[in-house]
């Protein structure tokens, strides 16, 4: 399994149009094959600025949404919004000490 987050940063005039969007969304990402949960968090401080946090079985299963139709409709949707270019990282979990019921809750 790995986890992907991408930093997204949106012009301060953007930002509830991405909100009321990603609402439409969430949900084919978050039970895309191979996906197995999402979270969007949002910056406390920035809040032009929001990430994604999400599981995936393997790196063909991330790259097979990333060359999906779905995304072929998302990500073009969203890129004239960003202030700055976006970041991801695919990691793998060195340490987890989350309790994982906690977790499911935020």
């Amino acid at each position: 399994m790995i986890t992907r987050i991408v930093k997204l940063e949106f012009q301060p005039e953007r930002i509830n149009e991405f909100l009321l969007f990603f609402d439409e969304v969430k949900n084919v990402i978050n039970t895309f094959p191979g996906c197995s949960g999402m979270k969007l968090y949002q910056d406390l401080n920035n809040s032009n600025i929001v990430m994604t946090y999400s599981h995936w079985e393997n790196a063909q299963a991330l790259n097979n949404y990333r060359n999906s139709e779905e995304f072929g409709k998302i990500w073009p949707t969203i890129k004239p919004w960003f202030s700055k270019a976006p970041e991801a990282w695919s990691v793998n979990a060195y340490f987890n000490g989350f309790n994982e019921l906690q977790d499911n809750n935020t």
